[in-house]
């Protein structure tokens, strides 16, 4: 999308708010619609006003440091992860199989995000330019390093089968550490593109006017719809005979990550590899820290009493799974660089678990011995991610 473009940009922004139109009116309305036409509006309304969302945080690293942006970003753009997710979990205060699903609804993205997302843009890097690595810059080891420290923690969950509140503590924890060093870092000149590089171009007050009210009009509609979104969901999978676990699992995420991979996308294809991976890496920091959890504390709340969520087989094995493909794919970065083959790996190893699920446990050992083969081979490199820790400030 062209930032040379107003009117095709103005017109995206359009759209995309016409996109929750009808998912606000079923959810203030509630006409009689079957759940699976529900679960369309629905999320047809949350890919709608995650694409706002996600142009107003774009827009957001004018006023502060380029690190600090890339995380809020990532953060924002997520937001209609966080919620949905957020809506299983109290869901499940009330029917114990709604557990499940926000589980499910965690890994599902966090599975995407890593097996389409990141070999989506070193291939988009290939086509376009013929470059069969993608490089990040030094400052972003942070990232990686706090993404580590999560993974690591990560395998504790399925071994005590639930998700606590001193699990959150730690995890927002390690947030909390990731911000503060990103908040120390110079701002950076942000690279927009179409309705972002449109209001960017706005002056200060009208840019930060627009921005706000993008951010919380779309904010309000996935708020309003994220619940009935869940519902729906569920009851498409029994009413079609589909696996409800599964259906939450990709369709969810599907629709809330929808506006990521289209950014990354777009500054892939203008040779903008590094931000783009970068964004991608700093949303795994996001999802493995802060969406975790979130889990159990909505889950207490929704029960008026501190509890954990529960994790039963399945669950821990779609946990240890994640955590196990999140690990080799931060093992491949830790020398700051993921090229065709590593990119390759780590979509074919999604692709197989998509369409065979009964290949999960299997699956697992796979990337536990990949993972060491890849210590193995660059472990003279894997020091780059650590050189931050070496600088009192972080690079740009």
């Amino acid at each position: 999308m062209p930032s040379s473009s107003p009117h095709f940009a103005a017109r995206g922004v359009a759209l995309a708010a016409l996109a929750t139109a009808p998912g606000l009116g079923v959810a203030l309305l509630g006409p009689p619609l079957t759940d699976p036409v529900r679960a369309a509006v629905y999320g047809l309304a949350i890919v709608g006003a995650a694409f706002l969302l996600s142009w107003a945080a774009e827009v957001v690293q004018l006023d502060v440091s380029q690190g600090l942006a890339l995380a809020l970003l990532a953060l924002i753009a997520i937001l209609p992860e966080y919620v949905v997710d957020a809506s299983f979990a109290w869901l499940a205060a009330e029917d114990p199989s709604y557990a499940g699903y926000a589980v499910a609804n965690m890994t599902g993205a966090n599975r995407l995000l890593i097996g389409l997302a990141w070999p989506l843009v070193v291939l988009l890097a290939w086509l376009r330019f013929r470059r069969r690595t993608v490089v990040l810059e030094r400052g972003n080891g942070l990232e990686l390093v706090v993404l580590l420290a999560a993974r690591l923690y990560a395998f504790v969950l399925p071994l005590k089968a639930s998700i606590s509140l001193l699990d959150m503590v730690v995890l927002v924890a390690m947030f909390a550490f990731y911000v503060w060093r990103l908040a120390r870092a110079e701002p950076g000149e942000p690279h927009l593109v179409g309705p972002a590089a449109l209001i960017g171009a706005l002056p200060r007050g009208r840019r930060r006017l627009v921005t706000g009210a993008l951010a919380l009009g779309a904010a309000a509609s996935i708020l309003l719809v994220a619940k009935p979104f869940a519902k729906a969901l569920v009851g498409s999978g029994l009413a079609l005979g589909v696996d409800e676990f599964l259906l939450v699992q990709w369709l969810a995420p599907l629709a809330s990550e929808a506006p990521e991979f289209v950014v990354v996308a777009l500054f892939a294809w203008r040779g903008l590899t590094t931000p783009a991976l970068a964004a991608l890496v700093s949303s795994k920091v996001n999802q493995w820290t802060l969406l975790v959890a979130m889990l159990p504390l909505v889950y207490s709340v929704a029960r008026g009493e501190p509890a954990a969520l529960p994790l039963d087989a399945r669950q821990q094995e779609e946990v240890l799974l994640t955590a196990a493909q999140s690990l080799f794919a931060l093992v491949l970065l830790l020398d700051l660089r993921l090229d065709l083959v590593g990119a390759g790996a780590l979509f074919g190893l999604f692709a197989v678990q998509m369409v065979s699920p009964e290949t999960r446990g299997a699956a697992i050992g796979v990337y536990a011995i990949l993972t060491v083969l890849a210590l193995a081979i660059s472990w003279r490199t894997v020091g780059r991610a650590f050189a931050w820790l070496r600088s009192p400030e972080l690079s740009s």
